[in-house]
């Protein structure tokens, strides 16, 4: 199936760790809309490159979209140094895919985690970027938000049984989908797990993200500088309505100090919206076509 829908990507980096992504090509005649810059969606803290598959179907029908798997989620090596699962890391292994693919311009889509790496990124190489998504991430974060993610990542228990683990994602998760169907239920599951063995599922992703994330003596980037180098850089971002990481408060101080800023509030979405809602495509598409 996915021969005829995108290829899977591999990228060897220092130290033999090996990255994957998916490339979604445009599906386009080559002599139409030959200028859409591709985009590159860069999934979340504990998430992987199954995030985008309907979203990057849908854009892929006029840009090129890469899909990639940040070290340690997903078909990437887990990093034998769980120090090196940081932003810096993520960051330089995102330019290691622009310069590979010769992508010398991008616009980024960034979950969470996505989008502090794509912020970081064109605050440092403003060149490589023609514009820039947040989901439902800024360069503060809401107290509540952060004490629930330290305290999950890395949890996850191992079951035996889909139904299992579609029943802790259900638990994990009620409060971000309130709105989900049992069949939004059980894809799902499907993104954010896999089969290990026979009998054995777990998350897609290395446990070890959670000490990363729990590590005290790692030095704080300096979030609202980097944010405030993108002045002037075309900036969509998405709150959910029901969001504990991202506040108004965070937001409307985000439009004040990039006035050029667009936001766009998901309805019944916490963190974070699943960009397949008709109010993230809408706004999606329309910033792509303004970009």
């Amino acid at each position: 199936m996915s021969e005829s829908r995108w290829d899977e990507l591999s990228l060897q980096r220092p130290g033999g760790l090996r990255l994957h992504a998916r490339h979604y090509r445009r599906r386009a005649a080559a002599d139409v809309l030959a200028d859409r810059v591709p985009v590159v969606c860069i999934p979340g803290l504990t998430r992987n490159c199954r995030d985008f598959e309907s979203l990057a179907l849908h854009l892929s029908t006029t840009r090129d979209v890469l899909t990639p798997d940040l070290r340690g989620r997903g078909r990437s090596d887990h990093d034998p140094d769980w120090r090196n699962y940081r932003l810096d890391v993520y960051v330089a292994d995102i330019l290691a895919w622009f310069d590979s693919l010769e992508l010398s311009r991008v616009t980024i889509i960034g979950t969470s985690l996505g989008g502090l790496v794509g912020m970081f990124l064109g605050a440092a190489h403003r060149e490589r970027l023609a514009g820039l998504v947040m989901n439902d991430i800024g360069p503060e974060f809401s107290p509540v938000g952060m004490m629930r993610i330290a305290s999950s990542v890395g949890t996850a228990a191992v079951v035996s049984r889909w139904e299992q683990a579609e029943a802790d994602t259900r638990t994990g998760y009620a409060h971000v989908m309130p709105d989900f169907t049992a069949e939004q239920w059980r894809a799902f599951t499907r993104q954010i797990y896999h089969e290990e063995a026979p009998g054995r599922i777990v998350r897609d992703m290395d446990p070890l993200l959670g000490t990363a994330l729990r590590d005290t003596s790692m030095p704080v980037p300096d979030f609202w500088g980097a944010f405030a180098a993108l002045d002037g850089l075309p900036l969509l971002v998405l709150r959910g309505e029901l969001s504990d990481l991202l506040d108004e408060v965070t937001l409307a101080r985000m439009q004040a100090t990039l006035p050029n800023l667009q936001s766009v509030t998901i309805p019944l979405r916490g963190h974070t919206p699943t960009l397949d809602e008709l109010e993230s495509r809408r706004a999606i598409d329309d910033f792509l076509t303004r970009c």
